[in-house]
């Protein structure tokens, strides 16, 4: 089935006095995984539960596969919207098998729907046999695993995934979302993905959406949220990064790290640069070595595949350095710090 696209516009939402959400725009391309990402209380689930249709906007419109379904006027049932939810918590039929959970609403005859079945347990990686147990018989993650499958079971227009992945422990997490993403990808499935892990949102998704107090801050793919961040609060929220003051003449930055280019578009005169800690790679020199760049190894922490060095180089803060963990520079070695690719710069307007 062909998913539609999602459009979102001037959304808000109060709860009494309190302001939830402040006139919110998205697109979500057809068959496309739209991530939003933010942190606790942001307004991010009841985004997705007015997408869903479980709350009615104060203001502003949602569409779904080219049809109103939320604007002043009207607002359309959940069950009328053609979209497949996934809470946090899986909600599961208690009295209902794992199978007749994923069946549920299904159309066919048995055989074909048992074998629907079993290879949406499959895709969730859980064995066939689990289809005779109640809920109550498996944990926490088997749950959210098993609410996956029912939701991808009809093959909606639109999935809407409420941090459908955060039960599970670190590595099936990771191949369980790959395999849900491949899943939607396949058959056209239009997704928007709510959740506070940044990883995921970059991992996983086509475009990100980063929220703060009910508002984006800042709408791309995921290379463009990540290393074009914008501003400081969406810089710092999606992973390390190393700001700098620096004077911009021409698309090269004069800074404590030396002459750096900076991304297209950015104007001349003072700014501030940000940069992300794989972007810096720090060289052992002789106690000789002066200039921009070289400084002191404060810290080093080993982390197995790479290595977080903290590097004073004078002129402010010490500077966050991440490279491969293969015989790094020692605490109190002088190095020179090299920048890697260009550097973005924040928006400086309030």
């Amino acid at each position: 089935m062909t998913g539609g696209a999602l459009e979102i516009n001037g959304l808000a939402k109060n709860f009494g006095e309190d302001r939830v959400l402040h006139g919110v725009d998205l697109s979500v391309p057809a068959g496309s995984v739209t991530a939003v990402v933010g942190a606790s209380g942001c307004g991010k689930t009841t985004l997705l539960r007015l997408v869903a249709g479980f709350e009615t906007p104060d203001a502003g419109t949602i569409s779904i596969a080219g049809r109103t379904v939320a604007d002043a006027d009207d607002c359309v049932p959940a069950h009328r919207r053609d979209v497949g939810y996934v809470a946090q918590d899986g909600a599961l039929f208690p009295h209902l098998t794992v199978g007749q959970n994923i069946a549920y609403g299904l159309s066919g005859s048995t055989r074909s729907t048992r074998a629907r079945v079993t290879e949406l347990l499959a895709t969730v990686s859980l064995d066939a046999d689990m289809a005779h147990r109640r809920p109550h018989q498996l944990s926490g993650g088997q749950q959210q695993r098993v609410a996956l499958a029912r939701a991808l079971a009809r093959e909606p227009a639109l999935m809407l995934l409420d941090e459908p992945f955060s039960a599970l422990d670190t590595g099936l997490r990771s191949s369980t979302r790959k395999a849900v993403a491949q899943l939607l990808a396949e058959a056209g499935v239009t997704t928007l993905l709510v959740t506070h892990d940044q990883e995921e949102a970059l991992s996983i998704a086509d475009q990100v959406a980063v929220m703060r107090d009910g508002r984006f801050t800042k709408v791309g793919t995921p290379q463009q949220v990540y290393f074009t961040p914008g501003d400081e609060f969406t810089a710092r929220f999606l992973g390390d990064c190393v700001l700098l003051p620096g004077t911009i003449t021409s698309r090269v930055a004069d800074c404590s790290l030396g002459r750096v280019p900076v991304r297209d578009g950015a104007a001349d005169g003072r700014a501030t640069l940000v940069l992300r800690p794989e972007q810096l790679v720090a060289t052992t020199v002789s106690d000789g070595d002066h200039g921009a760049g070289v400084g002191t190894v404060l810290s080093s922490e080993f982390r197995g595949h790479d290595v977080l060095l903290v590097v004073d180089v004078g002129g402010g803060e010490p500077i966050t350095v991440r490279q491969h963990g293969l015989d790094p520079p020692t605490v109190d070695a002088k190095v020179r710090v090299d920048v890697v690719g260009t550097a973005a710069t924040l928006d400086e307007r309030p």
